[in-house]
């Protein structure tokens, strides 16, 4: 039987560290153009800077992601995209009112998407989109359309349930994602410069958001009897 020696426990030692660290590095890399993407936009970011910043070479980010639209559509799907199926899921299998389902809704994408850096890819769109056409339309397929469907789901499950006024549904998906809008918006622009006294919570403006919606779009009951009107002043008497 061979013996084993030290230089072959040191190779086998080091061989797990090495896999771990090849299967590491997609995360790594995404994780690093998430941040520049973000902190610089779509144009300005670099391959050779996000190589450097994930503590790889450039060559060894082209052996995953081929080109930068690539590595950008890698990042929106593993930090948003990829997330739709497990919401659609959760809508599933959700119990509870309709009005329950939104308020969890904005919780979960709070602490998921709007409070995490993701949230900067929404202002990188607006500002960037329309000089990246394809971009653009990767992002519309794989996270508008498919965000739009989700809350349009949910819309539907209330107007089913005698929950929520029939209305619109397509245009009411922008009622449910317009705070949504604002507050990666604001937290990816003005946010970080606010006044020292502006006490801003998201979370309490998502509250107050899904309060006023919800006064909008829950069923009233119906009118009270009315009273029979009141005379202003008595009848005249009659006398004999």
């Amino acid at each position: 039987m061979p013996r084993t020696t030290l230089n072959d426990l040191s190779a086998e030692a080091a061989a797990p560290k090495r896999s771990r660290r090849k299967e590491a590095r997609p995360g790594e890399l995404l994780e690093a153009a998430l941040d520049l993407f973000v902190e610089k936009g779509f144009a300005a970011t670099r391959v050779d800077e996000v190589a450097a910043r994930a503590g790889v070479s450039k060559g060894t980010l082209f052996l995953y992601f081929p080109s930068k639209e690539e590595l950008f559509k890698a990042v929106v799907r593993e930090n948003i995209a990829g997330r739709f199926a497990e919401w659609n899921t959760e809508l599933e299998s959700f119990v509870g009112t309709t009005s329950d389902v939104l308020r969890y809704c904005y919780q979960v994408w709070w602490e998921r998407i709007g409070a995490t850096k993701a949230s900067g890819i929404t202002k990188l769109m607006f500002s960037e989109a329309q000089n990246f056409p394809e971009i653009a339309q990767f992002y519309q397929q794989e996270v508008i359309l498919p965000g739009r469907a989700l809350v349009r789901r949910i819309l539907q499950r209330g107007v089913e349930r005698g929950e929520f006024q029939a209305i619109d549904l397509d245009y009411g998906t922008y009622i449910v994602l317009a705070p949504m809008m604002f507050l990666m918006l604001w937290n990816n622009s003005m946010g970080p410069c606010s006044l020292p006294d502006e006490n801003f919570s998201p979370e309490e403006y998502l509250r107050t958001q899904v309060d006023n919606m919800l006064h909008g779009l829950c069923i009233r009951p119906g009118p009270a009897a009315t009273p029979p009107p009141v005379a202003c002043c008595p009848p005249p008497s009659t006398s004999s």
